[in-house]
């Protein structure tokens, strides 16, 4: 039996393209609001789990699960924005 480590460079070849591209990162800070947001509901979410639910839990989760739509709604509105062409033409 081989160690994963004698697999490793057919499992993961290694290369120096590795990080990110410039393209990838700024895609990524466009879409991390909409990521905290997430986070936010899942934390809310995670926290209710253990403990009945209250009236403050279900306003905490109903404002992280607004904060995900409105997230949703900017990132969709910039994609449909950056997709038309301008009518200014």
């Amino acid at each position: 039996m081989k160690s994963i480590v004698a697999l490793q460079s057919i499992v993961t070849p290694w290369s120096d393209g590795l990080e990110p591209s410039v393209a990838e990162l700024e895609a990524i800070e466009v879409e991390m609001p909409l990521i905290l947001a997430e986070v936010d509901l899942l934390d809310a979410l995670i926290a209710q789990l253990d403990r009945p639910a209250s009236e403050f839990d279900a306003r905490r989760i109903r404002r992280a699960r607004n904060r995900v739509l409105a997230a949703r709604r900017c990132l969709a509105n910039r994609a449909a924005d950056t997709a038309m062409p301008g009518d200014a033409a």
